[in-house]
């Protein structure tokens, strides 16, 4: 059986049309050999999702973005194509998210696992929108921007007040200071170097001193080590000894007993003693006044003189 050339023609034509519907089709993200679900998400900003972006649950891709939609209330609708195979619930979030830096913006669906009612075609699902990591950026470094705003306009004001402090007359005073500055560093300077030469002139000098003073330790070294072997304890108890007795002879000096302690506290005693050194001073006067009371020589036999009592007697 001969097909006939009209036949052909035809079959053709509707082989194209059909291929020209599929390839039109896919290319706005709709397979027409898959079973799609249709869901609606109405949101303020869609933040440049373009058509045909892929949708994902958990990273995996089950559908497309089919329209966007600008509404007279300024808001979107996006028109989500969702394979059948994939069953939502209701509640489920369609959160708009950009993958990378660089990439375009995708939906996630996060499915709400607190409802197992299924979504029904052609609902809307919730909105959401998370921030991509530029936009993360951005909003961490907003704030640090207003703080190094501040901080640069209260930089402007201390300059300012640094530049009106700073006038004619300061600066020349900085430069005198500075001027001066440099001349005791010279100075300095000099004066380090002149040390450095005594210290150079006098090291053998230094040596010897530093060798005295090595032979001075060793010497204290060693008298250390011959008071430690010494028995110090023991004289200490020695001494302490001769301190209680010492203390007994005071104590029994102060209470009257003993020779010194008869001398110290009896007034007998001592107005005894009073009188016989004044009753010794008078003899001893008399003594000079007349010696040949006392010692007489005589070759030819005279007589003694009688006694004559001093004129200054003074002995009641």
């Amino acid at each position: 059986m001969k097909v006939s050339r009209e036949i052909k023609t035809a079959i053709l034509v509707i082989a194209s049309i059909l291929l020209f519907i599929w390839g039109y089709s896919f290319l706005k993200g709709r397979d027409l050999f898959v079973d799609y679900k249709t869901y609606y998400v109405k949101y303020d900003n869609v933040l440049g999702l373009p058509n045909s972006a892929p949708v994902s649950i958990n990273g995996l891709v089950v559908g497309k973005v089919s329209s966007i939609k600008l509404n007279k209330d300024w808001t979107s609708t996006v028109e989500l194509q969702i394979k059948g195979d994939f069953q939502l619930t209701k509640g489920s979030i369609a959160e708009i998210f950009a993958p990378s830096p660089i990439g375009g913006k995708e939906i996630s669906i996060i499915p709400n696992s607190k409802d197992t009612t299924i979504a029904e075609d052609k609902t809307f699902l919730v909105a959401s929108n998370k921030l991509g990591l530029t936009d993360e950026v951005a909003k961490q470094i907003e704030p640090l921007k207003e703080k190094i705003n501040k901080l640069l306009d209260n930089a402007n004001v201390m300059l300012e007040n640094v530049n009106a402090i700073l006038d004619a007359k300061t600066k020349e005073n900085l430069k005198s200071s500075i001027a001066n500055l440099d001349a005791t560093l010279a100075e300095f300077k000099a004066i380090s170097k002149n040390t450095n030469d005594m210290i150079a002139e006098n090291k053998s000098k230094l040596n010897s001193t530093m060798t005295n003073v090595d032979k001075a330790s060793a010497n204290f070294a060693k008298m250390s080590d011959s008071l430690a072997k010494a028995n110090i304890g023991q004289t200490v108890k020695n001494l302490e000894n001769t301190l209680a007795s010492v203390d007994k002879l005071m104590a029994d000096v102060q209470s009257g007993k003993g020779t010194l302690g008869k001398l110290a506290k009896d007034d007998k005693l001592y107005t005894n003693f009073t009188k016989t050194s004044k009753e010794l001073e008078l003899l001893l006067q008399d003594l000079r006044l007349n010696p040949t009371r006392y010692i007489n020589v005589s070759l030819f036999g005279k007589k003694n003189k009688p006694y004559k009592a001093p004129v200054n007697d003074t002995i009641k």
